[in-house]
C-alpha cells in the first residue's frame, strides 16, 4: 500500500459597484430611460455545495460532498449525520446523529484515517448495506472521502479520508467527496481520536433542494430489483470465468499429454532410476530420504555463501525445474528469455539465510563442499497440500538432485 498535502482555498467573488461622485451643487437630472432586463438563468456560485464539517478533538475537517455524482452515498452520509436515517436497525442509534461520538478506529500512516463504525472494531454498520456508485471520481490525491467496504455492494456507515493518492482503490470504493479545509487536521488524527460532531451545511439552491431521506427512500424501494439484477450479473460473470478456467485447464492438460508422449522414454527411465536410488537411501527423523556422495571439501559455516546447482523431479520421473541449461534442453523445457537474463545458474545463499523449502534446507545442512546428493522430500516438508502453482501437484513428494559448491561454476 511523495506525500502531498492538499491546500484548497475557498474563493469568494464579490461584485463591486462604483459610484460616481460630483461636486456639491444643483444639477439637472438626466432623462430617465427604461431598459429591458435580460432573463438570467441562476448558476451555482463558487461557494455553493453540500458540505460536512467534522469536528474532532484535533480540529475541524470540512468536506464537500459530491451529491450530484454519488447521490445515494451522500444521502446515506447526510441522513446518518443528521439523525434522519430510518433504516438504522439499532434502536439506540436511531433518530440521533449517528457519527457524533464515534472514533477514528483505523488510522494508517501515509494512507488514510477511517471512522464511522459504531462498535469501533471495524466490523460495525448501521444494519444495512447499499450499492457502490463508481464514477469518474478517483483516489488521486490527499483528502479524498471514500466509503469503506468488505466487497461489492457492502457499504454501510464506515468512511475514510486519504493522506495521499491511493489509485489501487479506484473502482472498488465509492469516492463521494473531498476535503476543502482541514487536511492538516486529517494528518494529525491518530487511532481512537473522536468525531465530536458532524454538521451538514447546504449552500445554494441545488444543495438545499437535495433531499437525503427521499433519495434513500427511493433507493430502498428499488433495491430488491437492483440486487436481483446484480446477483444475475455476478452469476453470469462467474459462469463465464469458470468456462474460461475450464478451457485453460483443458489446454494445459493437452500440452502435458503431448509432452509426456514425446518424452515418455526419458520420464520412464528417470522414474526407474530414482526409485532404485531411493531404496538405497537413509531417512532423517523428519522423513527426508537422502543419498549423499561425499566430496573432499569442508563443511560450510552458516554465514558462508554456497552455490547449489539443482534439478527437481516429481515421483513419476518428470523434471519440473533445473538450474542447468543443458538439462533443460534435454527435457524440452529450455527458456531462451531466461537464458538471456542469465537465469540458468546455481542458487546462491547462506545456510543461515535459508529461503528454500524446509526439506531441502535440512538436506543441505548435512552436506560439505563438493558433495552431491539426492533428496526425496515428503509433501509436508515441500509444497504441502497447496502444491506449487501448475507445476507441482498438491500433496506431492519432490526429489532434488543437488551439488554443494564453494564457488559458482565457470561457463
Amino acid at each position: 500500500m511523495k506525500s502531498s498535502i492538499l491546500s484548497l482555498l475557498l474563493i469568494f467573488s464579490f461584485n463591486l459597484y462604483a459610484q460616481k461622485g460630483g461636486k456639491p451643487g444643483v444639477k439637472k437630472a438626466p432623462a430617465k430611460t427604461t431598459v429591458a432586463k435580460k432573463a438570467v438563468t441562476p448558476t451555482p456560485a463558487a461557494g455553493d455545495g453540500l458540505f460536512a464539517d467534522i469536528k474532532t478533538n484535533k480540529g475541524t475537517i470540512t468536506l464537500k460532498l459530491a451529491y450530484d455524482k454519488t447521490p445515494v452515498t451522500v444521502a446515506n452520509f447526510v441522513s446518518l449525520s443528521e439523525g434522519t436515517n430510518t433504516w438504522v436497525t439499532d434502536e439506540k442509534l436511531k433518530n440521533k446523529p449517528f457519527y457524533d461520538g464515534l472514533k477514528f478506529h483505523r488510522v494508517i500512516k501515509d494512507f488514510m484515517i477511517q471512522g464511522g463504525d459504531p462498535t469501533g472494531t471495524g466490523s460495525g454498520s448501521p444494519g444495512y448495506k447499499f450499492k457502490d456508485e463508481i464514477t469518474d471520481l478517483k483516489h488521486n490525491k490527499a483528502g479524498i472521502l471514500s466509503m469503506a467496504n468488505s466487497g461489492p455492494r457492502t457499504n454501510g456507515s464506515q468512511f475514510f479520508i486519504t493522506h495521499k493518492e491511493t489509485p489501487w482503490l479506484d473502482g472498488k470504493h465509492t469516492v463521494f467527496g473531498e476535503v476543502q479545509v482541514g487536511q492538516d487536521v486529517v494528518n494529525k488524527i491518530e487511532q481512537n481520536d473522536i468525531i465530536e460532531k458532524v454538521k451538514i451545511r447546504r449552500v445554494g439552491t441545488a444543495a438545499k433542494s437535495f433531499d437525503a431521506v427521499k433519495v434513500m427512500s427511493d433507493y430502498f424501494a428499488s433495491k430488491p430489483d437492483e440486487d436481483k439484477k446484480a446477483a444475475e450479473a455476478e452469476e453470469a460473470a462467474r459462469k463465464q470465468q469458470e468456462e474460461i478456467r475450464k478451457q485453460k485447464q483443458a489446454q494445459e492438460d493437452e500440452k502435458k499429454r503431448v509432452y509426456r508422449e514425446q518424452y515418455k522414454d526419458l520420464i520412464s527411465s528417470t522414474a526407474q532410476r530414482l526409485t532404485a536410488l531411493k531404496a538405497t537411501g537413509s531417512k532423517t527423523e523428519s522423513g527426508v530420504t537422502y543419498v549423499i556422495t561425499k566430496g573432499n571439501g569442508t563443511k560450510p559455516t552458516d554465514t558462508e555463501s554456497v552455490f547449489i546447482p539443482f534439478t527437481g523431479y516429481l515421483p513419476d520421473g518428470t523434471m519440473f525445474e533445473s538450474s542447468d541449461e543443458q538439462t533443460s534442453k534435454t527435457w524440452g523445457k529450455f527458456d531462451e528469455n531466461r537464458a538471456k537474463m542469465n537465469g540458468y545458474r546455481p542458487i546462491e545463499l547462506t545456510l543461515a539465510q535459508g529461503g528454500l523449502i524446509p526439506g531441502l534446507m535440512e538436506g543441505l545442512k548435512m552436506m560439505s563442499f563438493g558433495d552431491k546428493a539426492t533428496f526425496f522430500i515428503p509433501a509436508e516438508l515441500a509444497y504441502g497440500s497447496r502444491g506449487g502453482g501448475n507445476v507441482i501437484p498438491p500433496n506431492s513428494e519432490v526429489i532434488f538432485e543437488v551439488e554443494l559448491l564453494k564457488e559458482a561454476p565457470k561457463k
